[in-house]
């Protein structure tokens, strides 16, 4: 029993392997052979993290882990049992604040877990028992159960299609919960068990399927179904993702479909894939925590300070036990360390505020609050897909801010993904996809060789090639007859290119109609129905880059058709005899195409067939089935059989297909250029396609120096030793271009030098990384990154999804950490999207693997100039304000504090009443920083979006650094030194009023705590340039609630105090007008110099407001508006 709970809880940690069986309906094989049922996972889907039962002490933990919260507990316990100065409810109360919030906050979003979880177990389902159909709630579905799915409901579990209400077995699924793709996926059933469509039928039979354990990747399956019949001799097939049914995907179009569960629960694809990504940090949370361990030295070294002089205080005799104050006999026998010990501890617990507990509840509900403004964003709608931006973690919002480096994808990223046929060429000849048709087939606008069009049955072979390689569904309404001629035909397909060239076949006359009992219908040019057995299809992978169909003609004639990328055909193409001129020719002019095309930006894909002999069919058939039915490394087997199969093939001719650039693509990486960010674009595309792109695009200027290190520049003979010579070659121009160079002159310098690209394609990467240190003391890798350093942009081209991931790895780890940002739209980049600091995902037509893996997903590459650069700067600016002001109020406050022990003989009297120090940081001073680190806007956004040079001011950690930590920690010791002094002056006369009242130590430290609240509210309010409605309110609200408190706090006597000290003190205090003059006048003695530096700058503002000045480096917040608002 404990073992299936703790398999249940943890079945995504699981060591998955070997294979497991499952008997359709639960039936034996045999009915002579005993059953054993197996156990595997229950249906039950649990995302929750707590139970009523663990909830306390597991979030507790979790929560005494953060440093700070377990810190203040310390200093609680040590106050419970060490006679300190302060009442434990000091530091208890604010702790108890903190950990009260966030647990509320955790126990609530999980509570909506439960609340979706127990939607979908108990939600009624039908099984097929005994003939029948019963009804189930869907956490009692068991392994091995046929279930009964009606058309657009969800599937329960992940299930193996055995038939739908389709003649064929196919049905239509889709899959928008689990990777957005709204479009419709055809599944299908295996031809043994397509006709057992009613619950009588399917209760016959009688089958094992083995398949592979639980994993989560949702485009992987491998499995094979043994079918017995009465004679118990074993029918295999294979089944692949094409059979599987994945729980939370939908039923479309299809009345109902049968199908047998083989995973359940927590071991469905989309449980597995609940698993989070690794956790990525802020470069200001690890500022935070370098922040905290000064602080923490401050503590230490007040307390040790104040330790010390205590016991040198007490050396006098008369200093250590007073005629009034005499020792008790217990402390006199107590030993001098442990005294000394507990001494320091009080000492510690008196000054533990300077450190921020509230801060990390404040900073969460910053970064919590703060994302929704980006799904608020108007401007990032898009009204084709009805959708805006989406923040799928809120815990790097500030780090939009803070990036270096972009690596972009170029299809569907930079381009639009929607394609449009423009050209091909046949045989050697190029036909122009927009003129008129002529004899059936588009006029050609010029040979490139001295023919002048293909041969007709050319022509007409790469037309049906168009028609049949592909994976392109036809969608119509009417579901039953399938498409005819007067029928208006939808094409449907996960990829945009597929369905380009089908509808360029139609445009010349070639359409194709659909597949019906894997037959493929195509109408040719003479309105004649051609039909096709479909025999297999070899898909498209984007290690191969190519994808294959064999089919059989009506004649019984066997072809291979295969369509891929050029690189990927062109080495595969059967050699021409060395007499065959023609046919070289042809050859070569299509190559000349292909790069002509790819120069002009168009997307190319080559062409080819052969025919296959009976004999050859029957291996390659068996071949096929074989490396199908592997339930261990099948993908490596059919690579080889795939490898065996696509050889040897005639070249028909090539394809040109368009990618529009997106709108305004241009625009935005001119204007990260202009931030100071370099772009570097990551693709699998031709490097001429690319290169074209990256120019239309504006990556490339036409000032802009190319390096090329490509196959092309490299010989294949001696490539290493070429490859050296380029990269020093280059290394050395760049650095007699630029000598040396800071981080700050190297974004500077694209004004006014000369700027180099560089250019390199996949193969070069695998040699550079690959190499070991053999060219002198420095190896391929680090020249080439000193060459990538001094370019302002890069461009790679024909990458594997895994070398993106290198690429973005490669540079994370450079001297100084970059931040980094990765932005692409389909599954082949989510490795790099999941490698980089930042990651997003574009809400594309390629499926929603990247938004779903991604930090932020957007509709469209455009956003990303918005989000950067006025949402990233305006939230970097807010929490590193929010970060210095806390540690600034808190040494503020702190500071009188270790001043009055000086002059109270170094006695641990607390300053402040317990009420102040437990109310401070909660109430009196909370919700102003809030609500500024949630509005404020500094500089107008349509100014930081039109001025990308802003951006540049932030850069690096700027507000973080060093200097303006150095700056807040001196303003808040000169006006905590301001507070205690100008405070300390006052009482110089020991009567404020006319009676002769005398005031005691609570005035004097509720006077030091009124000057304190005001100064550093005032300081907010000074700080604030952009003023709404709630920062009014709150500001001057929260200095209303502090006069309020003081006022009830000493007004009442409560019975719960033993000692009502601060009774009537803060109305006397404000009855003296000394007392207000002296208020008023150290608030402004501490708030002077930050009055000054306002007026400073505000003078050489306006006097450098029509110069072009460069942009200052920061010290403190107000220094980014200086010179350009």
């Amino acid at each position: 029993m404990f073992r299936r709970s703790w398999n249940r809880f943890c079945a995504g940690e699981e060591k998955r392997v070997g294979t497991r069986t499952v008997f359709v309906g639960n039936h034996p094989i045999s009915e002579t052979e005993a059953y054993i049922a197996q156990r595997f996972c229950d249906n039950r889907i649990v995302s929750s993290k707590y139970t009523l039962w663990n909830f306390l002490p597991k979030n507790l933990f979790e929560q005494f882990r953060r440093i700070a919260n377990f810190y203040f507990l310390i200093i609680f316990l040590v106050q419970v049992t060490v006679d300190t100065p302060t009442s434990p409810v000091t530091s208890g109360l604010p702790l108890f604040f903190v950990i009260t919030v966030t647990a509320i906050k955790q126990g609530y979003e999980d509570w909506l877990r439960h609340r979706a979880d127990n939607e979908v177990n108990k939600s009624t389902v039908n099984i097929i028992e005994n003939a029948k159909r019963v009804k189930k709630e869907c956490e009692k579905i068991k392994v091995g159960d046929v279930v009964e799915v009606q058309a657009d409901e969800t599937f329960p579990c992940d299930l193996i299609l055995l038939s739908s209400c389709t003649s064929d077995g196919t049905c239509y699924v889709t899959t928008a919960s689990l990777d957005g793709e709204s479009n419709c996926k055809t599944h299908y059933a295996v031809r043994d068990t397509i006709a057992l469509c009613t619950a009588e039928s399917i209760d016959t039979l009688r089958a094992a399927i083995e398949c592979e354990q639980p994993q989560p990747d949702l485009y992987k399956f491998v499995g094979r179904i043994n079918i017995y019949s009465n004679s118990l001799e074993a029918v295999a097939r294979s089944l692949g993702p094409e059979n599987l049914l994945l729980k939370g995907a939908t039923l479309k179009s299809t009345r109902k479909i049968y199908g047998v569960a083989v995973y359940t629960g927590m071991e469905t694809k989309m449980a597995l894939n609940y698993q989070g990504k690794s956790q990525k940090r802020s470069a200001v949370e690890k500022s935070i925590n370098t922040f905290l361990i000064v602080y923490l030295f401050i503590l230490l070294t007040k307390a040790a300070v104040c330790t010390t002089l205590k016991y040198v205080w007490q050396s006098y005799p008369y200093n250590d036990e007073p005629w009034y104050n005499q020792k008790t006999q217990k402390e006199r026998e107590t030993l001098k360390v442990l005294k000394m010990f507990t001494d320091f501890l009080s000492f510690m617990v008196l000054f533990n505020f300077i450190i921020p507990v509230s801060m990390y509840v404040t900073v969460e509900m910053q970064k919590f609050l703060g994302s929704f403004f980006i799904s608020w964003d108007k401007d990032f709608y898009d009204e084709e897909i009805k959708e805006g931006a989406l923040v799928n973690t809120s815990d790097l919002n500030e780090e939009l801010g803070q990036v270096d480096y972009v690596f972009t994808d170029k299809t569907g990223t930079l381009t639009e993904n929607s394609m449009e046929f423009i050209e091909c060429c046949i045989d050697g000849h190029k036909y122009n996809g927009v003129t008129e048709e002529v004899d059936g087939l588009s006029r050609t606008d010029g040979p490139l060789t001295h023919f002048d069009k293909a041969d007709k049955n050319k022509e007409e072979l790469f037309l049906r090639a168009l028609c049949l390689c592909h994976t392109v569904e036809i969608k119509t309404n009417d579901a039953v007859d399938g498409a005819t001629e007067s029928t208006e035909l939808t094409y449907v397909s996960s990829s945009p290119d597929e369905i380009a060239l089908v509808k360029g076949a139609k445009k010349y006359g070639f359409t194709f109609l659909g597949t019906r009992n894997d037959c493929m219908r195509v109408e040719n040019q003479r309105k004649e129905i051609e039909e096709y057995e479909l025999l297999h299809t070899l898909n498209f992978d984007p290690v191969r880059r190519r994808m294959s169909v064999i089919v059989k003609d009506q004649k019984g004639d066997i072809y291979l058709f295969c369509k891929g990328a050029d690189s990927a055909i062109f080495p595969r193409i059967q050699i021409p005899e060395p007499e065959s001129t023609k046919l070289r020719n042809a050859i070569d002019s299509t190559k000349q195409h292909v790069e002509r095309s790819a120069m002009n930006g168009y997307r190319t894909l080559g062409v080819a067939f052969k025919n296959i002999a009976p004999d050859d069919y029957e291996r390659i058939n068996r071949q096929l089935i074989e490396a199908k039915m592997a339930l261990q490394d099948r993908e490596e087997k059919m690579e080889e059989v795939l490898d065996d199969i696509e050889t040897n093939m005639n070249l028909i001719g090539a394809t040109a297909v368009e990618d529009k650039l997106q709108d305004q693509a241009a625009e935005t990486i001119e204007a990260l250029h202009a931030a100071g960010l370099k772009v570097w674009v990551l693709t699998g595309d031709k490097m001429e396609t690319a290169k074209s792109t990256c120019y239309a695009c504006r990556l490339f200027q036409t000032s802009t120096e190319l390096l090329e290190l490509t196959t092309k520049t490299i010989k294949e003979c001696e490539r290493k030793d070429r490859l050296h010579e380029l990269l020093i070659e280059y290394r050395k121009k760049l650095l007699r271009e630029f000598p040396k160079s800071t981080k700050r002159n190297c974004k500077k310098r694209a004004w006014t030098d000369q700027e180099y690209g560089l250019i390199i394609d996949g193969a070069t990467l695998s040699l550079i990384l690959n190499s070991s240190q053999e060219c002198g003391s420095s190896n391929y890798k680090s020249i080439f990154l000193q060459i990538c350093m001094k370019c302002t942009a890069v461009l790679c081209c024909r990458m594997a999804p895994l070398q993106k991931a290198q690429i973005v790895r490669m540079v994370k780890n450079l001297k100084g950490s970059p931040i980094t940002l990765s932005i692409g739209d389909g599954a082949n980049d989510v490795s790099m999207i999941l490698e980089s600091h930042v990651g997003i995902g574009i809400k594309g037509k390629e499926g929603r693997q990247a938004a779903r893996n991604s930090d932020y997903s957007v509709p469209k590459f455009k956003h990303l100039k918005k989000l950067l650069l006025a949402h990233g700067h305006l939230y970097y600016v807010r929490i590193a304000h929010l970060v210095q002001y806390f540690f600034y109020k808190n040494l503020c406050f702190i500071l009188p504090q270790f001043l009055y022990q000086f002059f109270c003989g170094f006695s641990q009297q607390p300053l402040y009443d317990a009420a102040y120090l437990t109310m401070y940081n909660i109430c009196f001073t909370s919700l102003p920083i809030l609500a500024y680190s949630l509005l404020e806007q500094h500089i107008n956004i349509d100014t930081l979006t039109s001025d990308p040079r802003l951006y540049m001011n932030i850069s690096g950690n700027a507000m973080l650094q060093l200097g303006p930590f150095l700056y807040w920690t001196f303003l808040a010791a000169f006006e905590g030194t301001v507070f205690f002094f100008g405070t300390y002056f006052l009482f110089q006369t020991s009567s404020l009023e006319d009676n002769g009242t005398v005031y005691g130590n609570w005035t004097f430290g509720t006077i030091v705590f009124t000057v304190l609240v005001f100064t550093v509210t005032l300081k907010l309010a000074l700080d604030t340039r952009f003023w709404t409605w709630i920062n009014h309110f709150v500001i001057w609200g929260s200095l209303a609630f502090y006069v309020f408190f003081s006022f009830f706090w000493g007004g009442i006597i409560w019975p719960f105090l033993k000692q009502q000290r601060m009774y009537f003190v803060f109305a006397q205090m404000l009855s003296s007008v000394s007392t207000w003059l002296a208020i008023v006048f150290l608030i402004f003695i501490s708030l002077f110099p930050e009055i000054l530096l306002i007026v400073l700058k505000t003078v050489r503002r306006r006097s450098a407001r029509n110069l072009n000045l460069e942009l200052p480096m920061l010290l403190s917040y107000k220094h980014i508006d200086s010179g350009y608002s």
